[in-house]
């Protein structure tokens, strides 16, 4: 078996385990959820993307990784939802499990990411 296709094979469940502890969040759904009350967004693009554009609202983790115990909300089931630039990105992982590791219990993934957001039309805000 090449190498490649062995790595592929052994991290096959390792991804879906971090599908597993983070469920996805739909787009509807977030909708929804901003519309309800508060919810935490992590952006987890990189600075120069997040300034570029973002879900309204989000938090820089790249720039603000030292400062997240402080920037998340006191409620350790509060909704937490981190997300990177596409489905394709795995970057979002970090953010999930930096507030997984502070207590957060309600961490989700916006699986469709910034590109799916704008996509379907969704606000952005941009420094």
């Amino acid at each position: 078996m090449r190498p490649l296709a062995l790595l592929a094979l052994l991290l096959g469940p390792v991804t879906a385990l971090a599908s597993e502890k983070f469920p996805v969040i739909a787009r509807e759904d977030l909708v929804q959820a901003l519309a309800a009350g508060p919810v935490t967004l992590i952006d987890a693009n990189g600075s120069s993307s997040f300034r570029g554009g973002r879900l309204p609202g989000a938090i820089d983790y790249a720039a603000r990784r030292a400062d997240l115990a402080r920037l998340l909300p006191a409620d350790k089931s509060a909704l937490i939802v981190a997300y990177c630039g596409s489905e394709a990105c795995p970057s979002w992982r970090a953010a999930a499990n930096a507030a997984a590791t502070l207590g957060y219990t309600n961490v989700r993934h916006f699986k469709a990411g910034l590109a799916g957001w704008r996509q379907a039309g969704g606000p952005l805000e941009r420094d």
